[in-house]
């Protein structure tokens, strides 16, 4: 099979509808449109969800909650994600831990929590620890470092 081989499918085209063109032709007078009404104006455009006048759903549906747009976004990394991807000895910051996939994005700041335990002594690069992830990596023999 060549380019100059293929053809369109049989019926998958359709004529343009040419309307206004007499009443004849079964789309003249209101051209398809019926009778008034909002759509049958031209220009009419009838928004997404719109409900005919009720109320729509998203008034009806009570506010729940704030979002300050000033909030700052933490990537939070657990201690026995740290003890189980790293030796002792290791470097830990959010480039690592991005390289390695523990981390998505490493657009946020870093932030350690206690959930695990840590028996290695490495040294992590944050900018927040939780006081008892504190705790327990100095423990280990290892060092936090608030960037």
């Amino acid at each position: 099979m060549k380019l100059h081989d293929l053809k369109v499918a049989e019926g998958s085209k359709h004529r343009r509808r040419r309307v206004g063109r007499g009443d004849s032709s079964g789309l003249g007078h209101t051209c398809g449109r019926g009778h008034k009404g909002q759509k049958s104006r031209s220009g009419a455009t009838i928004r997404p969800f719109f409900e005919g006048g009720q109320i729509p759903l998203f008034r009806r549906l009570p506010k729940r909650g704030f979002k300050s747009f000033n909030r700052k976004m933490f990537n939070v990394v657990n201690l026995s994600a740290l003890e189980k991807n790293f030796e002792a000895g290791d470097v830990v910051d959010s480039e690592v831990l991005h390289s390695k996939g523990i981390i998505g994005k490493n657009d946020y700041a870093l932030k350690v929590l206690a959930n695990g335990e840590i028996t290695k002594a490495i040294t992590v690069k944050a900018c927040k620890f939780s006081e008892s992830a504190k705790a327990a990596i100095e423990a280990a023999g290892g060092k936090c470092e608030v960037i």
